[in-house]
């Protein structure tokens, strides 16, 4: 029996769930089908490169067996497990996808919810597909409902948003009803959970948030197929969602719904080409254009950079931390830091970011040098930046500007790139390029395989 009061208008939850129940595999248009198999490449190759760290150990310390897949790890766990254990995995280095606008990574939330379960259930490569493709256009097009406003509330959007956008995705594998979809989206607004309070020392929370989220959608979900009811105010209510976590910005929700199902966000996510936190890669491409001008680091006088208002409490303060990270982690939130690797290493990868090379003191030497000052017409969240002017020890300056993050909307990827990408991280994690290439073939073919089994294959 349905135990909800009668409502006046249609809430936003049964909005998204009408959409989502009535998509066909023919309303997901190519270049969304593209980025959903290309979200699986690249969480699966983050999930490997992450599998041997301290921190997916600890995770998987607090997980169940079972039969469904982690990763590039030996044995089942149950599916809740599984999510938990890929989710952190693939986010844990902060290498992962990103949405302009957001910023939210949707990969790392959305794919390990939805593998989880349907190889829990034994579901078709379409609804793989259905579930990819809804939770990642939702966690995108939720993201820009209260743009800042979370972040500065002192939560995680990725975290909070993820939740609901992974219990919409699993909602969409399990091929729910319209009630059910409502309700697991209500259900997972009280789970949503993830603040940023990680920053202070660099520990390991953030790395969770988006297999928490997973795992938490998947529960979701699962409880609304047995009967359990969620809010239908969800989202817009008094007590809703973004009254909790967005309260300083009123919520544009005609951001979420507009063009819902014919306009795909989703397809302008950014894939890194650093590993570290998504606003800072801009600066990176600036630092090493200017190495590239021949100047030596000891020639740097000082380093300004012009930033959005919105990064600084997360990429830029307190400052002298910045400049001297305690953790590999910690290092990756630090645009200093980051800047410094670029210009001496010319690149930021997973390589760059150990307890030796944050210590190095080159590195810690240039860093120093590298601050910051507010542009009020930076573009951010919009758009993501970078710039730095440096001042010689001549007395010269020199300028540069990325006017947009490489791997985005702008400057995107290309297939060929992100599968190298995968198969570099699945050999850093310590798989064969032959497994690789393998793992490569079976996502090829992913969204039409009857038997999603085949992923046990790649627990080893």
């Amino acid at each position: 029996m349905n135990q909800h009061s009668p409502l006046a208008t249609t809430t936003i939850a049964e909005t998204l769930a009408r959409w989502i129940v009535g998509l066909s595999r023919d309303g997901i248009s190519q270049k969304a089908i593209e980025i959903s198999r290309m979200l699986i490449v690249d969480v699966a190759g983050l999930a490997i490169a992450a599998r041997n760290e301290d921190y997916v150990a600890a995770t998987i310390a607090a997980t169940d067996k079972g039969a469904t897949t982690a990763i590039g790890h030996r044995g089942g766990f149950d599916a809740f497990s599984a999510a938990l254990i890929n989710g952190t995995a693939a986010h844990g280095e902060d290498y992962d996808d990103t949405f302009e606008g957001g910023p939210v990574h949707s990969g790392a939330v959305i794919v390990p919810a939805v593998l989880a379960i349907c190889e829990r259930e034994g579901l078709s490569g379409d609804r793989l597909l259905k579930g990819v493709a809804v939770g990642v256009e939702l966690l995108c097009r939720l993201s820009l409902v209260a743009p800042k406003a979370i972040h500065t509330a002192g939560f995680h959007p990725t975290a909070v948003i993820g939740t609901v956008a992974a219990a919409a995705a699993v909602s969409a594998s399990l091929d729910l009803s319209e009630s059910e979809t409502v309700s697991a989206i209500g259900i997972a607004g009280s789970m949503a959970a993830g603040i940023i309070e990680y920053l202070a020392e660099g520990t390991w929370t953030k790395r969770m948030h988006a297999g928490n989220a997973a795992q938490s959608g998947i529960r979701a979900a699962v409880m609304a197929r047995g009967g359990f009811l969620g809010p239908r105010t969800v989202m817009e209510g008094t007590h809703g969602f973004f009254h909790a976590f967005a309260p300083s910005r009123a919520p544009d929700f005609d951001a979420l719904l507009r063009d819902l199902g014919q306009d795909w966000v989703m397809e302008t996510i950014a894939f890194k080409p650093y590993a570290c936190g998504t606003m800072t890669q801009p600066f990176i491409d600036c630092a090493i254009q200017l190495a590239e001008t021949g100047v030596g680091a000891d020639e740097i006088v000082e380093i300004v950079c012009d930033v959005g208002e919105g990064t600084v409490h997360r990429l830029w303060e307190p400052l002298a931390i910045k400049h001297a990270p305690q953790t590999p982690y910690a290092a990756k939130f630090s645009t200093p830091i980051c800047m410094a690797f670029g210009f001496l290493d010319r690149k930021a990868g997973l390589a760059q970011f150990t307890e030796e090379r944050i210590a190095d003191p080159a590195v810690r030497a240039l860093a120093a040098k590298i601050r910051y000052r507010i542009d009020p017409n930076d573009e951010y969240p919009k758009n993501f930046t970078g710039h730095l002017l440096a001042t010689l020890s001549d007395g010269s300056q020199v300028e540069f500007r990325q006017p947009y993050m490489r791997g985005g909307k702008h400057a995107p990827l290309t297939v060929e790139e992100i599968e190298t990408k995968f198969v570099d991280n699945a050999v850093y994690g310590g798989w064969s390029r032959e497994t690789a290439l393998a793992f490569l073939d079976l996502s090829r073919t992913i969204f039409h395989d009857a038997d999603l089994g085949r992923v046990k294959e790649f627990a080893l």
